[in-house]
């Protein structure tokens, strides 16, 4: 599994909007991992799940070997989400299990200041594109609080089917909460690009309204 990680993804944005890369966590990102981190301390957490249990944060360097030990045995695709050149946030596959089932769990945030400009959707649009036409995936699920209006867009703009509310499926900002599971199988998507359907989606919606979206 070793050959899988680490990887590197590029897409490229409807409209001429700058690329977005998928890439591994380096060492030395430090500096700037740190500074987004801090400055999206109370945008993230109401939404990123933690351990119930009072555990130590890893140090940077354990995150960046961790992230990497993961993504070599072929149990995680933990990307960081860059675009001009800064990192905006984070794209991860998890919980792949191979075999007879072929699915991973995406996991995804951006920062504040990232928001709203399409750069999630199209970080998740690559993540898929590389989980079912490079990895060889069949399914990839997510889950989402029903209050994260920002993150169910992204599914929806995706076509991730809504399977339904869980109870206390994960625990986050001190407790555990419901989430929606959704899910997109590569019979949704019938061997089709997922970032080729977006931009064409963007493509469509500039024409319809005689501008850029």
């Amino acid at each position: 599994m070793s050959d899988l990680w680490p990887s590197l993804v590029r897409v490229r944005r409807h409209g001429g909007r700058p690329d977005v890369i998928l890439r591994a966590l380096r060492g030395r990102d430090r500096a700037e991992w740190e500074s987004l981190r801090a400055a999206n301390v109370g945008w993230l957490q109401p939404w990123e799940a933690s351990s119930p249990l009072a555990e130590q944060r890893l140090r940077y360097g354990q995150l960046v070997r961790h992230y990497d030990r993961e993504g070599r045995a072929g149990r995680a695709q933990p990307f960081v989400i860059e675009t001009e050149g800064a990192i905006v946030g984070q794209m991860h596959l998890t919980q792949i299990v191979w075999g007879s089932a072929r699915t991973g769990q995406a996991g995804y945030w951006v920062s504040r200041e990232a928001a709203g400009q399409g750069i999630a959707t199209t970080a998740l649009a690559a993540l898929i594109d590389h989980a079912f036409l490079v990895l060889g995936m069949h399914r990839v699920a997510a889950y989402v609080q029903p209050e994260n209006l920002p993150s169910l867009k992204v599914l929806n703009k995706l076509g991730f089917r809504d399977e339904g509310l869980g109870r206390n499926v994960l625990y986050v900002d001190g407790a555990w909460r419901d989430h929606r599971s959704f899910a997109l199988t590569t019979e949704d998507v019938a061997g089709e690009s997922v970032v080729r359907r977006w931009n064409a989606a963007q493509a469509h919606r500039a024409e319809a309204s005689g501008g850029t979206p």
